[in-house]
């Protein structure tokens, strides 16, 4: 059993029980909790730990758990309708709504029921994660002289300089900006080279999260079809015309949804025609780490190759490592980098320097080269089961791309088969899936889903997650 499912179903037990106890009165020692439910004393401390969270349990150190005294009777709700006025007050004059949707996101975040398998995460599982490593790094951090004072605001100068290498070309540490994560980062790269109203050029389908920044940022994202191949130059380049825009956001390795790469001609095609509309273009290298055994040499990011400056480039340690080590980068050259220093430094100051030193200690130890190795590995075998689980269980969904990187497969409904009942479907069925529509910043041409093989358990739960899809797809089409 996960320790998420354990937790959440000891908390319930706990909480089912809580009226045998009279206000203040002990529960059983954890002790007794462990042998009781047969579970680690860790899942009975955070089962504890939520129920005290919500107010039913009062700890005590060294005393045991103890029922809480009841709540008083909750203030009287205010009356807050005004605000639908208020927020919706300067509709009239504004080009682009600024309100955000943020459900194509919390997709990803939000972890599903106990007993549903995940297959819409976005993160490594915990047994994929390097949390010895990490727990090494966060310790070796502590005992650094200052790891607690303020850092510089660009960033350490050893992390800046890591990343530099890290993205290769004549990169250097002055071009880089540490950051909270690569979502940050990607903010701040909108909010620094478009102006509110303006239309903002992404790859179809793309990123839900980077939609909803840009939608946020008051932005109109403007689609430009890819394939296989990537982002289609020739309709790049029409786009660029037709709206004016300035600014253009790709993945070009191991693309969400699609999982594709960008051609080797299209990419100088990219950054030819950006530079020939006065314009930028933003490359979220989020899946570089993500790269699967079986790939064989990647293409060097477009910001080592751009001497003009044309490339704003993100990446993250985020997808490779945890949720939880917000750890990223922004690099960028000419007179850009001071406004998006200077956006950055506004709306968070900086990167927490503890988590930076962290993040220094981990990828300069000799377990981030094993790690990347082992997840390397395991994604391609997660990939190759989950691909091939979907060939022979459930073939009428279309797979028309399998990536050698990346953590995602993304698979084209039959017109028969509708998203949306699909989706509640599996969900009855035990199986969370990511909808296909939040990827698309227009009308989708078909129905779509997103299955990820990185926050599940392993191929055991792979084949059973797409054994439940099929009852789910049965259900609807029987």
């Amino acid at each position: 059993m996960h320790e998420r499912s354990s937790v959440s179903e000891l908390a319930t037990s706990l909480r089912a029980e809580l009226n045998r106890y009279s206000p203040g009165g002990k529960l059983p020692s954890s002790r007794a909790l462990v042998e009781r439910y047969r579970v680690s004393p860790v899942t009975v401390t955070r089962a504890l730990a939520q129920l005290s969270a919500e107010g039913l349990v009062v700890t005590r150190p060294g005393a045991g758990a103890f029922r809480a005294e009841p709540r008083e009777r909750a203030v009287e709700t205010g009356d807050t309708s005004w605000q639908e006025v208020a927020l919706s007050a300067d509709t009239a004059t504004e080009l682009v709504p600024r309100s955000v949707d943020a459900s194509g996101v919390l997709v990803t975040l939000s972890a599903p029921p106990p007993g549903v398998i995940e297959f819409n995460g976005g993160y490594l599982h915990p047994s994929l994660q390097p949390e010895r490593a990490m727990a090494a790094a966060l310790a070796r951090a502590g005992r650094r002289p200052g790891a607690w004072g303020r850092p510089p605001t660009d960033g350490l100068p050893e992390l800046r300089e890591w990343f530099a290498r890290e993205i290769g070309g004549t990169v250097t540490a002055a071009d880089v900006l540490v950051t909270g994560g690569g979502q940050p980062a990607i903010a701040t790269a909108l909010r620094a080279l478009a102006p509110p109203g303006t239309p903002v050029l992404v790859e179809s389908p793309t990123y839900p999260g980077m939609l909803a920044v840009a939608r946020a940022a008051g932005l109109r994202p403007v689609p430009v079809p890819a394939d296989a191949d990537g982002v289609r130059p020739e309709l790049l380049e029409a786009a660029f015309r037709a709206t004016g825009a300035r600014v253009f956001v790709c993945q070009p390795l191991f693309q969400n949804p699609t999982g594709a790469v960008l051609d080797p001609e299209r990419r100088r095609a990219v950054v030819r025609i950006a530079r020939a509309a006065g314009a930028f273009v933003v490359e979220d290298d989020f899946a570089r780490l993500l790269v699967h055994e079986d790939a064989g040499p990647l293409p060097a990011p477009l910001a080592a190759a751009d001497p003009d400056g044309v490339v704003v480039h993100v990446r993250s340690l985020t997808k490779p490592t945890s949720p939880s080590l917000r750890v990223g980068a922004l690099a960028a050259r000419g007179p850009v980098l001071e406004r998006l220093r200077a956006i950055q430094v506004v709306d968070s100051f900086f990167v927490p320097r503890p988590l930076q030193e962290t993040a220094l200690e981990l990828v300069g130890s000799p377990a981030w080269s094993r790690h990347l190795r082992a997840v390397s590995q395991e994604l391609k075998d997660r990939r190759t089961a989950m691909a091939g689980a979907l060939a022979h269980v459930l073939p009428e969904l279309v797979l028309p791309h399998i990536a050698a990187g990346g953590y995602q497969l993304w698979l084209r409904l039959p017109d028969t088969l509708p998203e949306a009942a699909l989706l509640a479907g599996a969900l009855r069925a035990g199986v969370a899936v990511a909808p296909g529509r939040p990827y698309f910043s227009a009308e989708p041409p078909a129905g779509h889903i997103r299955l990820s093989f990185a926050g599940v358990a392993g191929r055991a739960e792979i084949a059973e997650g797409v054994r439940r899809l099929r009852t789910a797809v049965d259900e609807l089409t029987g």
